[in-house]
């Protein structure tokens, strides 16, 4: 029997020498259910490729099943709105972040010091690009590239000029004076990575909000002043135990994830064994998962590339208005994030049409933290109080 003969959940997936890497997988989902510390035992030594980047591998994070299945989902599809870590130091938080780095999707990227891009000279004309891109431009010379999307990270003790730019003393000096492209600047397509996201100064919170809220900010120091996309995914995390974090900005995140510490003993026992290989020789381990996470990287773009064509039937979407509904959540972002993120998971399993599992998968991780006790308690006296005012213009008015 060929492959051609198996059931898509039955076909093996194999490298380009033709050796078979893993069996029963059909979609990155079973990739996340199945491949997890499963080369263990091969851990002979090699070259420990200190010198070089090697981030942790994304299939080798041991268990955390709702954590893994909620940053593919976020890669899949921008539009479910990024995502919050939420759980106690230790966790992995930061490492699942990182690890996302070799399955970022590709995206056209500016060849310029000043972020110059085509798109610019549609919504601003030429003038809008930098001398140098503009003289490009009437070449038909190409002023971005396509390159795997990047991990921007800001750093707690970023200061304001870092986060939205500067005048650019480079320029300066060349008689062009310009505003330095800032982190968010840097972030425009790619992932803005906050960790400790509570802990921001609120100036900087304030920016960030705006700028994800116009997907671009205006930056004007004196008589200078220059436009920059800003059209990121957010993902952060945070300890509660370090403080709680902003309503205005808790709101922009549309997945929010509990990451709580390994209960299984057996899984604690392969997490340190994989940290501990790590520690010596991290080449080892990412080689280790090569394979598979080639095979990862491209059923999510894969994934990237239908989910735009995966349709949501009027029964479902009645089903999570119906959800929402009882649940007593106000935002309007509750609803993006559920049905999109449903169309990311029929995406991640190869399929062009979103099903009541989908949405119940994604149910709890795209509605909890939304309701607001305190917008309850609010509403709730101000009923009182307007059923009170009601009944005393009766009284005075008649009934009519």
């Amino acid at each position: 029997m060929d492959d051609a003969e198996l059931k898509p959940d039955e076909r093996d997936f194999r490298n380009p020498e033709g050796t078979e890497v893993t069996t029963g997988i059909r979609s990155i989902r079973d990739l996340i259910d199945r491949v997890t510390g499963r080369h263990l035992d091969d851990l002979s030594q090699g070259d420990a490729g200190f010198a070089e980047q090697w981030p942790f591998p994304f299939l080798a994070l041991v268990g955390q099943k709702e954590m893994k299945l909620g940053l593919i989902l976020t890669l899949i599809n921008p539009n479910v709105g990024g995502v919050l870590l939420v759980g106690p130091r230790g966790t992995g938080k930061t490492t699942s972040v990182r690890s996302l780095m070799d399955l970022m999707p590709y995206v056209n990227e500016s060849n310029c010091y000043y972020g110059c891009l085509e798109e610019d000279v549609e919504t601003g004309g030429i003038e809008s690009l930098c001398p140098s891109c503009a003289q490009k431009y009437k070449n038909g010379e190409r002023l971005s590239s396509l390159r795997p999307a990047k991990l921007v990270e800001l750093p707690l003790n970023a200061k304001m000029e870092d986060v939205i730019g500067s005048l650019d003393e480079r320029a300066a000096a060349s008689q062009r004076l310009r505003v330095k492209r800032g982190i968010l600047s840097h972030a425009d397509k790619n992932i803005l990575y906050i960790d400790e996201v509570n802990l921001l100064k609120d100036e900087v919170v304030d920016v960030i909000l705006d700028a994800s809220a116009q997907g671009s900010y205006t930056v004007r120091r004196g008589q200078f002043s220059a436009t920059y996309r800003s059209r990121f995914t957010l993902v952060g995390t945070m300890n509660p135990e370090e403080g709680s974090l902003r309503p205005q900005i808790l709101d922009r995140f549309g997945l929010r994830l509990m990451v709580q510490g390994l209960k299984d003993v057996n899984e604690r026992q392969a997490a340190y064994q994989l940290a501990r290989v790590y520690m010596i020789n991290p080449k080892r381990v990412v080689e280790m998962y090569a394979d598979e996470m080639m095979i990862a990287r491209d059923e999510l773009l894969a994934a990237r590339e239908i989910v735009s064509q995966v349709e949501l039937p009027d029964k479902i979407s009645r089903m999570g208005l119906d959800l929402i509904r009882d649940v007593g959540i106000a935002s309007l972002r509750a609803e993006i994030t559920l049905f999109e993120a449903a169309r990311a998971m029929a995406a991640a399993d190869n399929r062009l049409v979103v099903d009541e599992d989908d949405l119940r998968q994604v149910a709890i991780m795209a509605l909890r933290l939304r309701r607001s006790k305190f917008i309850e308690e609010y509403f709730a006296e101000q009923d009182a109080e307007e059923t009170e005012i009601s009944e005393k213009i009766i009284k005075i008015f008649g009934g009519g």
